[in-house]
């Protein structure tokens, strides 16, 4: 049975929508320099996150075949990494996707790449580059799995995540 978020009761919730303008206001001054440039797409992030599970931001309307019984559902947010219950929610469907319709019934691998300190700094001020490095990251994978084949062609699938959140990366 569906049960309506509450987020409100999130502390986590609380805490953005009290001290987010605050934050906001000062970061150019007290963490710019050590975390990179304000992007907007911060802003419109944390304003969609605000409104998310509000009845009033708007909702469908859903009636059970069965026994008619009808509530409302609110609209979501869907936005990665500032909202928890959308984020878990993305992470999830993309798990069954790719468990369903993407990958083939054969051996997996996990590749993880780390990026040098001395790097971090150039993809802090420009977040372009991380696509970039995302296809520089594949090629390599692929290069190094023709190799050790002894193949000249071929293409490995691949999925990649970039994880540019924790302090490792900043700093």
């Amino acid at each position: 049975m569906y049960r309506p978020r509450n987020p409100e009761a999130s502390l986590f919730f609380r805490l953005v929508r009290d001290h987010f303008d605050e934050f906001e206001r000062v970061y150019e001054e007290r963490f710019q320099p050590k975390y990179g440039y304000w992007r907007s797409v911060i802003r419109t992030a944390i304003d969609k996150y605000i409104k998310c599970g509000d009845l009033r931001e708007g909702f469908a309307r859903v009636r059970c075949p069965d026994c008619g019984k009808e509530f409302f559902v609110a609209f979501s947010c869907r936005q990665r990494c500032c909202c928890p219950s959308c984020d878990q929610k993305r992470a999830l469907l993309l798990g069954m996707r790719l468990a369903e319709e993407v990958f083939a019934p054969v051996s997996h691998r996990q590749w993880v790449l780390t990026m040098p300190k001395r790097l971090r700094i150039f993809f802090r001020y420009d977040r372009r580059l991380l696509g970039k490095l995302c296809r520089l990251a594949y090629e390599t994978i692929r290069d190094a799995l023709r190799q050790s084949c002894g193949a000249r062609e071929g293409e490995p699938g691949y999925v990649g995540a970039i994880q540019s959140a924790s302090r490792r990366m900043v700093t």
